[in-house]
């Protein structure tokens, strides 16, 4: 895959240097930690290291700045992890085991790691919505630098997930940005009495199964309708800058726990819950803190732009993972790319700014990466991108920008 210059990158420097640009050490030597094991992975990529999600290597629904270290990579090394999803191993009563057997999961097909991550809740500190993998460390990792994350690969570690609607969930919800007085709300059932309830009122939780069709992994949502499986992580994020919090709604108080939720998106990435970031893809996020202090989490085998239920597939998934440290390169916000299009992000509360922040962003890596004109940028934009709502429920929505690559006859 080329190597590009990050898209809202300020510094006109050179996007042949950044591409032959290949650190392969900085500072302190790989891991000593028992949180980590090298060696292959067990999902088909070579890796460097091995991460389980053992309640000891994750987090609970944030980002805390300086936490000790699972893991300590090198520029250029690879890891496998395995995450826990929020649904089932966080329900206040009730266990893994209890939570999916109320929908005919047997207790032999449940986590260990989700029952032993519920077990630890009440000892721990819990910050938001999500147990996360992290922080994995990368040596060398300094404010004003730029972290690339690969992602290798992505698949399901059981055959189920969840899903849940609500008549106030979502899109639909009294709270959400666009809700108004006197909006007449959808005629969307609740759960009948003795179904697994959830954290939002009249919620109703949906088990969907997967399985091999033809060769492909596929979610049976019920006899006549087949979703192919498009497994991401809905969290991918580095430590946010000090003091700098990003809340619900654009006046949120900073979180009494001093540490950013990991509810909303932000510079430092977060809850993307976008699908784009699938297997395939190089995202690029800004270094705010020494270390940089990678989390993941939040999987989901699939989901449609928006998540306008309030939530995708949520599902326990393994991911693997290749981290390349830019040093000197300082980066706004997110980026990303894959074999076929550039992807720009506009992140804001409101989704008519993330619209405009997205397209301005397009507008920004058009100058500076191909050198085009303000007015020029603006009009590929208008004829090249595509815009899309990658998420529009968090508190943060957000839009995409997608630029073809194959436009570009010159590649730079």
């Amino acid at each position: 895959m080329q190597v590009i210059v990050p898209t809202a990158l300020r510094s006109r420097w050179s996007a042949l240097a950044f591409a032959i640009l290949v650190l392969c050490a900085w500072g302190a030597t790989a891991p000593t930690t028992p949180a980590a094991a090298s060696g292959a992975d067990r999902h088909g990529h070579g890796a460097d290291y091995f991460i389980p999600a053992r309640p000891e290597n994750q987090v609970f629904g944030g980002f805390p700045i300086g936490a000790p270290p699972v893991l300590t990579v090198r520029s250029g090394d690879t890891v496998a992890l395995d995450t826990v999803s929020p649904d089932g191993a966080t329900h206040p009563e009730l266990s893994p085991v209890s939570f999916f057997g109320l929908f005919g999961v047997k207790p032999s097909e449940v986590l260990k790691d989700a029952t032993d991550f519920w077990t630890s809740i009440p000892s721990r500190p819990r910050y938001g919505p999500h147990p996360l993998i992290g922080p994995i460390y990368v040596a060398g990792a300094e404010p004003g630098d730029t972290l690339e994350i690969q992602v290798l690969s992505v698949k399901a570690r059981v055959p189920y997930g969840i899903n849940s609607t609500a008549p106030t969930r979502g899109v639909f919800s009294t709270t959400y940005p666009g809700w108004r007085e006197g909006d007449v709300p959808v005629d969307i059932p609740a759960a009948p009495a003795g179904a697994p309830g959830g954290i939002f009122p009249d919620q109703r939780s949906h088990l969907y199964r997967s399985a091999k069709v033809r060769g492909r992994e596929m979610v049976l949502f019920n006899d006549d309708i087949r979703i192919p499986a498009a497994p991401f992580m809905g969290v991918m994020a580095v430590a946010p800058a000090t003091g700098a919090f990003v809340g619900s709604t654009p006046t949120s108080p900073p979180p009494v726990t001093g540490v950013q939720s990991s509810g909303p998106n932000g510079a430092y990435g977060g809850n993307f819950d976008t699908k784009d970031l699938k297997a395939g893809t190089t995202l690029y996020l800004p270094v705010f803190q020494p270390g940089a202090q990678f989390f993941t989490g939040d999987g989901h085998l699939v989901q449609g732009g928006g998540e306008v239920s309030g939530g995708a597939m949520e599902h326990s998934l393994s991911g693997t993972f290749k981290f390349v440290l830019h040093k000197n390169k300082p980066l706004d916000g997110p980026l990303a790319e894959d074999d076929d299009h550039y992807t720009v992000f506009g992140i804001d509360h409101d989704l008519d700014r993330a619209m405009k922040l997205a397209v301005a962003n397009t507008v920004d890596f058009l100058i500076s990466e191909k050198g085009l004109t303000p007015a020029k940028a603006q009009s590929l934009a208008s004829l090249a991108a595509d815009y899309n709502v990658a998420e529009a429920v968090d508190g943060t929505q957000i839009i995409v920008g997608k630029i073809p690559k194959s436009i570009f006859l010159k590649r730079k």
